[in-house]
């Protein structure tokens, strides 16, 4: 990158200040006419009084390095230790800037972020890959560009980064949730967080205990000890709140991991080989066991399942097993669409229950703008359409209720809160059938487990998640993973399931409370300063 592409523009400064024109005073402005000292907030590498990152470095460089931390605190790494330091990096790269400069350095922040994390889609789609890489960096920009550059911020970018990962996790094409805080702090202490607010607030907690370190460097003990105590708070609402309670019911229950190669989005793979593999693992599985469960679409036929030597050899399996079996299946729906569902079958064999799939994968189970896409690059798309689901993803089944989230759904908070609130009947376990086969690498099959571990903490209910080749495991309610498969392996598990009840904060008020906390805190953060200034004006004249 050019240095002209990522210089900040000169702005008009105040001959007195010597700030840019038309902003309020900083966090270290008072700091400076209280003790006589140079403020060292202000990131120019000319200022022999600057920071020594600062000089060094520049505000790009710092912007972009908190990217790649924040990157580092995710799955695959998982270093979530590292998301704090990120964000003292990208605080102090924006303090004291003017609007434009706050977007390009919080632009670049995203993309450190964003083209590690999500690098499984280079393969998968390239073009989507830099799309959504520059796309949802610009939206962390706007955000940022909604808090002050003064010390006011640190009221404001909690809420502003909430907004940013909740516009994310909806729009556009439904929403692309991946790459979020909470999947790296699902490791640490604010995990907990999760069954209070969600992911959005595990999140803003998170930003708001960087930015109490960031305060601390400037020595602003108040705000960093404000910042901590809010923290504190929601942390302990979040250890003494309603997590739901074992039934004193369980199940055992079986995941079952076919195996095979990894990233086969480059390579032929045969339907029924892959079913075949998952057949020949079954005979791992005890004689009646309560629940089996196998991966999403690793039975693929050309019509309705029941037409199928498939589904006669499923049920079959069922019945020599004696176990609710649980299966992902992909039917061809027409020359255009196709049905990626899980169809349940009870120990007798017959089918007592189906949900398709209703959260789409985006230019992979359906191309938006088809019409579009067609005219430009009709090798790179998907030639047919997934149906999109209608009914609940809540199930009754002999081994129990069941909610199912579909692969891609275990991204989405909503998907796994519909599952267990069930339109009046409660999930008792989660089941998450899924197939990452298809990606280069495990960045995202890792994310994927982290997403199963906050499902289960915001909804209080274990999770099963199987893939062909991995990972599949079981996820307590507290989000601690148990029997995780490695990648490509043959393998399969069983372990007894309790059966749980009762509702969390996040199921009973999902992510809306945290969103509305993000628009009063960017609000107060524009609205203080001036409320504050005016009777310290008046008192002057």
């Amino acid at each position: 990158m050019a240095e002209d592409d990522i210089a900040d523009d000169p702005a008009p400064t105040d001959p007195a200040s010597g700030r840019p024109a038309g902003e309020g005073p900083g966090p270290t402005d008072a700091a400076r006419s209280a003790s006589g000292r140079r403020s060292t907030d202000a990131a120019d590498p000319a200022d022999p009084d600057a920071p020594r990152a600062a000089r060094r470095w520049g505000p790009a460089g710092m912007a972009l390095g908190a990217g790649v931390l924040l990157a580092l605190s995710l799955p695959p790494w998982g270093w979530w230790p590292l998301a704090f330091a990120g964000i003292v990096l990208f605080d102090r790269a924006i303090a004291d800037a003017p609007a434009w400069s706050r977007f390009r350095r919080a632009w670049l922040t995203g993309a450190g972020l964003l083209i590690p994390s999500t690098l499984w889609m280079a393969a998968f789609t390239p073009p989507g890959y830099v799309v959504q890489v520059a796309g949802f960096s610009a939206f962390l920009g706007v955000a940022v560009m909604a808090s002050p550059s003064s010390r006011w911020r640190w009221v404001a970018l909690p809420g502003s980064w909430l907004l940013f990962e909740a516009v994310k996790g909806r729009w556009p094409f439904g929403g692309v949730p991946l790459s979020e805080l909470a999947m790296g702090q699902v490791s640490g202490p604010l995990g907990a967080v999760a069954r209070v607010g969600g992911i959005l607030l595990v999140g803003a907690a998170t930003i708001a205990v960087g930015l109490a370190v960031s305060a601390l460097i400037e020595r602003r003990f108040r705000e960093a000890a404000a910042l901590v105590v809010a923290v504190a708070v929601v942390l302990g609402v979040s250890l003494v709140a309603p997590r739901g309670e074992d039934t004193g019911e369980t199940i055992s229950v079986a995941y079952v991991q076919g195996g095979g190669e990894q990233g086969t989005v480059d390579a032929e793979t045969d339907d029924r080989e892959v079913f075949l593999a998952h057949l020949r693992a079954s005979a791992q599985v005890p004689v009646g066991t309560d629940l089996t469960v196998w991966p999403e679409n690793v039975v693929n036929v050309d019509g309705a399942l029941a037409d199928a030597r498939e589904g006669d050899e499923l049920a079959d399996l069922a019945r020599q097993k004696q176990t609710t079996l649980v299966v992902g299946v992909v039917e061809g729906d027409g020359p255009d669409h196709f049905r990626n569902s899980a169809i349940v079958f009870d120990p007798s064999g017959e089918v007592v229950a189906r949900y398709e799939k209703v959260r789409r994968v985006p230019f992979g189970e359906y191309v938006p703008l088809r019409s579009f896409f067609e005219r430009i690059a009709p090798a790179t798309i998907p030639q047919k359409d997934a149906v999109v689901g209608t009914t609940s993803n809540t199930v009754d089944s002999p081994a129990g209720r069941l909610g199912i989230v579909i692969s891609w759904e275990v991204f989405f908070g909503d998907r796994g809160r519909d599952a267990v609130n069930g339109r009046g009947r409660e999930a008792d376990v989660l089941l998450n059938p899924t197939n990452g086969s298809s990606y280069r690498g495990t960045i995202l099959q890792s994310q994927q487990v982290s997403s199963s571990r906050l499902r289960a903490i915001e909804t209080g209910r274990w999770v099963v998640q199987s893939s062909p080749t991995g990972f599949s495991a079981f996820v307590s309610d507290t989000g601690t993973v148990h029997q995780r498969s490695r990648v490509s392996e043959p393998r399969v598990e069983q372990r007894e399931v309790p059966l749980r009840s009762g509702r969390t904060l996040y199921l009973r008020w999902g992510p809306w409370p945290p969103v509305l906390l993000a628009v009063v805190l960017i609000a107060l953060a524009w609205i203080l300063p001036r409320a504050l200034a005016r009777p310290r004006s008046a008192t002057s004249s």
